[in-house]
């Protein structure tokens, strides 16, 4: 048992404690209180409401939403749909991909602010007396016994409590807490980009949808989210810095470059705390699991924002881990190979997309980012057939992913 000086105030008992209330843990806690199980999700802010987190919602999880009966009341928040992905260059424009075509019940990506989906979700999990949400609890340690993780500690709430459990699953993001305190070391690319993620407002007379730009050196990215684009600006690798010396002004200039039907808001950006900035990186762990303790979602493969899949596979995850692991956290005992199985089934759709992001990231990102060279649309981007493969990779992954029951 791991050595602690603090004054525990208490100690709980649960079947699954759940650290981290994204995508991934919402879910999962939902899913496995539908089964009867008790779940403890542990999240370390007071409220969801983060901004510039991935807001695109697929086919696949939308269909995961329709087989527990939730689909159609998730689609009555405020939401946008994305049927098209249109690339706009110097060269010409194209139609990257035209999700019109899949076929599903839900043949476009859903745009839905991921705090009112998270609420969503955790007000449905709340419903089942099993299932015991605690927001601001800060997880410290992780609590091993002869080498079994049997739960954590976290602070919050006035002082030190414990959180017993027969399974822990972190599922606390790209910068998992869990990750750490297990010890695990991801393997990690570099991906050559960063994103400046910030707000403008949308005209009513503007195209919708999900579009790019490129010119100039510069890519940016137009997600339209009914009132207001949000705007995804890429920049090379480590030029954040040289961009904040060069100041805002310059910025707003480069913006209209690429934009120029911004030029009557770019003013807007007043300075730099209206920007959001995220260093991108892609990364997995080479093992996800130890004895009592389950890694998913981005504590497990932190993903690029190319393709906005992030949130849709930590869902898959969660799907997969429920999939799998309800019998066993019923009966009240797991094996290892419980935790192994769900990495076997999820690491390769994971280590496909990966490589996906990472060749679009080098094929294209990286050239449109080249100032030295005139950016040209990839020949293989204009092969229709191609276009509905990629279409169908970003939608559903390399297979739809359903649960059992």
């Amino acid at each position: 048992m791991t050595n602690h000086t603090h004054e525990i105030i208490d100690v709980q008992q649960t079947t699954c404690c759940i650290v981290g209330g994204g995508p991934a843990g919402v879910v999962l806690g939902l899913l496995l209180a539908r089964q009867g199980i008790p779940v403890t999700l542990l999240e370390l802010h007071q409220d969801f409401d983060r901004d510039f987190r991935g807001d695109t919602i697929h086919p696949s999880v939308m269909e995961i939403m329709a087989q527990i009966g939730l689909a159609d009341r998730l689609l009555e928040l405020p939401h946008s749909k994305v049927r098209t992905l249109k690339l706009n260059s110097p060269t010409g424009d194209i139609t990257l991909t035209d999700f019109s075509h899949l076929k599903s019940a839900y043949p476009y990506i859903t745009i839905l602010p991921q705090a009112k989906f998270l609420e969503f979700i955790a007000t449905e999990a709340q419903q089942y007396p099993n299932f015991n949400l605690i927001m601001g609890a800060n997880v410290q340690e992780i609590i091993e016994e002869d080498r079994v993780v049997s739960g954590i500690r976290y602070r919050g709430h006035g002082g030190w409590h414990e959180v017993r459990a027969l399974l822990t699953v972190g599922a606390d993001g790209r910068f998992s807490r869990m990750r750490q305190l297990a010890g695990f070391e991801p393997i990690k690319t570099s991906p050559p980009m960063d994103v400046m993620w910030f707000r403008l407002p949308r005209k009513s007379e503007e195209p919708n949808g999900l579009s790019g730009r490129v010119g100039n050196g510069k890519m940016v990215v137009l997600l339209d989210r009914s009132d207001f684009w949000q705007v995804g600006y890429m920049i090379s690798k480590g030029a954040f810095a040289q961009l904040r010396t060069a100041g805002i002004d310059f910025l707003r200039k480069s913006l209209v470059e690429l934009v120029p039907e911004f030029s009557d808001r770019s003013h807007l950006l007043e300075d730099w705390s209206d920007i959001a900035f995220l260093s991108v990186e892609s990364s997995r762990l080479p093992q996800w699991y130890r004895p009592g303790l389950l890694l998913i979602g981005d504590a497990a493969h932190v993903m690029s924002p190319v393709g906005g899949v992030g949130i849709n596979y930590a869902i898959q995850d969660a799907v997969v881990a429920t999939n799998i692991l309800s019998e066993p956290l019923k009966r009240g005992s797991w094996h290892l190979w419980d935790l192994a199985e769900v990495q076997r089934q999820r690491e390769f759709p994971t280590t496909v997309i990966q490589w996906f992001q990472g060749l679009a990231q080098k094929r294209m990102i990286a050239r449109a980012l080249n100032q030295n060279q005139q950016f040209t649309i990839p020949a293989f981007l204009r092969l229709p057939i191609l276009r509905d493969i990629l279409a169908r990779l970003i939608a559903f992954g390399i297979a739809p992913v359903r649960l059992n029951s």
